[in-house]
C-alpha cells in the first residue's frame, strides 16, 4: 500500500519540484495538490511539462486520507496555516519554510519539529513526526563544516562566500530575479544578516559546544537558474591528508554527500540530491568548497530524503536522478 501524500503550496518552484519527484516515487501516491491561487485547475494546465504525467487537480484543502504533508508555503505562513488547521498534526509534516528550524521556534502547541539535515540528525528524523527542512544555503555551508565541528576544530573566524541561482529567490518576480537584470550580472546581498546563519550556527554548536558563532557569510546572486557553490575559508591545524580522512570518515555512510579528490563544478550536482565537497590546504589555511542543487538537496530533494527516513524507506528511494552535465 502506497503512502498518501499532500503538497500544500504546490504552485511554486519547490512545490513543482516535489510534484515531479513524487509522481515517480515508487512508494507514495499524491492525493492532494493544494494551491489557493490555482484551485480547480488541472495540474498539467499549470505545469505544461506534466501533460500526460498526471490528471491531478489543484484543490483548496488537504484530503483527509493524507498521511504525509509537505508544506511549501512562504516563510511565516506555515505556522499560521497549522494554527488554522490543527487537525493536520495527526499526519506527518515536512515543512520547507524557515518557520520551525530554530530550537526556540521548533515547538508549536506541544508539537516538536526536528531539524531535518540527515547528515546531522538522521536518528532523530527517523523517530520524528514533524520535520523542519533546512535552508538551501544552510545545507551547503553546514555540509562543508560539520566534520570540523564534530572534531572540535572550529576555533577561528569562518568566512563563507556562496553563490546561488535565481530559483533560490522563489517564483514571484522581483527586481533582482527577472532575466534582463540577472543575466550577465552578479551581486552580493544580505551581508551579515542572511536568515540562514542562525540555523548554521545552531547545528555547529550542536556538534561543538564551544563554537562561538564566528561565521561571516557573504551570499551572491548568480546569473544562472539553479545550484549553490559555497566556498568556506578558515584556519586549521590539521594536515591536508588528515582533513581529507576526517571528512571521508564523517560522510562514509551518507547517502548523498561525497568528498572528492578532484576539482568540482556546479553541473555535477544540478538536478540531483547530491552534495560534493572539495578540500584544499596551504600552510594553516583550509578551503572547503561544497556544491548542491538549491531546489533538490537544498529543498525538495532533501524533503523527500527526510520523508523516506520517516517512512523507514531506503534513503535514496525516488531520488536516483541524472545530473545536467552538458
Amino acid at each position: 500500500m502506497k503512502t498518501k501524500v499532500a503538497i500544500v503550496g504546490a504552485a511554486g518552484y519547490t512545490g513543482g519540484e516535489l510534484l515531479r519527484l513524487l509522481l515517480h516515487h515508487s512508494e507514495v501516491e499524491i492525493v492532494s495538490v493544494v494551491s489557493s491561487s490555482q484551485s480547480g485547475k488541472f495540474v498539467s494546465e499549470f505545469y505544461s511539462d506534466l501533460i500526460d504525467e498526471t490528471d491531478l487537480v489543484f484543490s483548496s484543502e488537504v484530503n483527509s486520507v493524507t498521511e504525509v504533508i509537505f508544506l511549501c508555503l512562504p516563510h511565516g505562513e506555515s505556522k499560521n496555516y497549522l494554527l488554522k488547521h490543527p487537525e493536520l498534526f495527526s499526519k506527518k509534516i515536512i515543512d520547507l519554510s524557515r518557520d520551525f528550524r530554530l530550537e526556540n521556534d521548533s515547538n508549536l502547541n506541544g508539537n516538536k519539529f526536528i531539524y531535518g539535515l540527515p547528515e546531522l540528525n538522521k536518528t532523530l528524523i527517523e523517530k520524528a513526526n514533524y520535520i523542519a527542512n533546512p535552508g538551501c544555503f544552510a545545507t551547503a555551508i553546514q555540509l562543508g563544516l560539520l566534520p570540523l565541528a564534530a572534531a572540535s576544530k572550529l576555533s577561528s573566524q569562518v568566512y563563507v562566500s556562496a553563490i546561488t541561482g535565481s530559483t533560490g529567490a522563489g517564483q514571484a518576480p522581483s527586481d533582482t530575479t527577472h532575466f534582463s537584470w540577472r543575466q550577465n550580472n552578479i551581486s552580493a546581498y544580505q551581508l551579515f544578516s542572511h536568515p540562514h546563519v542562525p540555523e548554521i550556527n545552531q547545528s555547529l554548536k550542536q556538534l561543538q559546544s564551544n563554537y562561538s558563532e564566528q561565521l561571516v557569510f557573504v551570499p551572491h546572486r548568480g546569473p544562472f537558474t539553479r545550484g549553490i557553490m559555497a566556498t568556506t575559508m578558515l584556519k586549521c591545524d590539521l594536515s591536508e591528508a588528515k582533513v581529507l580522512n576526517l571528512y571521508k570518515d564523517f560522510y562514509k555512510d551518507a547517502a548523498f554527500t561525497f568528498v572528492m579528490n578532484k576539482p568540482i563544478d556546479l553541473k555535477m550536482v544540478v538536478n540531483t540530491n547530491k552534495c560534493f565537497i572539495q578540500l584544499a590546504k596551504k600552510d594553516d589555511q583550509l578551503v572547503v568548497i561544497s556544491i548542491i542543487d538549491n531546489l533538490l538537496k537544498g529543498s525538495a530533494g532533501q524533503a523527500i530524503q527526510n520523508m523516506n527516513l520517516l517512512l523507514e524507506l531506503p534513503e535514496k528511494t525516488g531520488l536516483h536522478l541524472k545530473c545536467l552535465t552538458f
